[in-house]
């Protein structure tokens, strides 16, 4: 179950300028199964020799979420012992450059200092900075991994989604749509939002981070004082569909040592909140829960929750 927001943008550029400049017959057979998105997936599959359900997804920058979220069902279902799971994007080429700055999303600052320009909740945020590569996890079933010795570093134990029927690119105002897939994610996981000790927010350095703070506040309630929050895009950038996939990998890394990682560049934060913001350093402390967001063009959002086994 692994899947990309925009797939083998490179090769549809790349094969675009060929078939203007040297005609159809210049088109490589590869083109076509180079440019699919569920190919990601079948090649997995053809290398590893995996039979069970062969699947992806494409839900723009919640992609590497879902694949988790669903995989994590196809195993609860009896449909797979095991899953690979997660998320690829590497569209950092003019073309996937070019329209994200037309979508006006692109960070168009810090062209002298890069390293500052990915800067969720600040007021100086300037867009997203792009990113590109690709995370992937191993699901698998408590007793199959138990009964072979295998390393648990987590559980995933709550999964939630939703559609904000908003817009094609920007969230809904009330952040309603994410408040809705934590709230659901919440609900499937058995647990309460005192339970909550980290989240792994969507947080893309643009104006909808604070929309995202806003929902995940409203939810905790009293207990947002006590829930760490942190963008780690302010380090890796966007990976669009591969972002939700690293994130959920930082989730289970946060539990794995008990330490919340930061948002870097969070200088002077555009707003005041009662959530506890990570700034600039990870935060030792005791992390039982955390949770995941992941929101995409077209109004899509998932929430993952991940839990200490033992």
């Amino acid at each position: 179950m692994v899947g990309s927001g925009i797939g083998g943008l490179g090769p549809v550029a790349d094969t675009a300028i060929i078939l203007k400049e040297q005609g159809p017959r210049r088109v490589s057979p590869f083109f076509i199964p180079s440019a699919l998105i569920n190919l990601a997936s079948g090649q997995i599959s053809i290398r590893h020799g995996l039979k069970g359900p062969n699947h992806s997804v494409v839900t723009a920058c919640a992609t590497g979420a879902h694949a988790i979220g669903d995989a994590a069902r196809m195993i609860a279902c009896d449909d797979a012992d095991v899953m690979v799971a997660g998320g690829a994007e590497s569209s950092i080429i003019p073309l996937g450059i070019a329209g994200f700055l037309a979508c006006k999303a692109l960070c168009t600052a810090y062209n002298d200092a890069p390293e500052k320009a990915s800067r969720p909740w600040d007021k100086d945020h300037s867009g997203f900075v792009m990113g590109e590569g690709a995370g992937i996890v191993v699901l698998e079933e408590y007793e199959h991994a138990k009964a072979r010795g295998a390393t648990i570093h987590a559980e995933v134990v709550g999964y939630g989604m939703s559609g904000d029927a908003y817009h094609i690119t920007a969230p809904a105002e009330d952040g309603n749509g994410g408040y809705r897939a934590m709230q659901m994610a919440i609900k499937r996981a058995g647990i309460d939002v005192s339970d909550i000790d980290y989240v792994n927010a969507h947080g893309t350095s643009t104006m909808a981070d604070w929309i995202e703070a806003g929902a995940i506040e409203k939810l905790m309630g009293d207990h947002a004082p006590n829930v760490a929050l942190s963008s780690t895009k302010s380090m890796t950038g966007h990976l669009l569909g591969a972002a939700g996939a690293i994130e959920a990998i930082f989730c289970i890394l946060a539990i794995r040592d008990q330490i919340a990682p930061p948002t870097i560049n969070l200088d002077n934060p555009e707003r005041e909140t009662t959530l506890n913001m990570v700034r600039d350093k990870g935060q030792p402390m005791e992390i039982d829960v955390a949770m995941s967001n992941s929101f995409g063009f077209g109004g899509t959002n998932a929430s993952v929750i991940f839990r200490k086994v033992g």
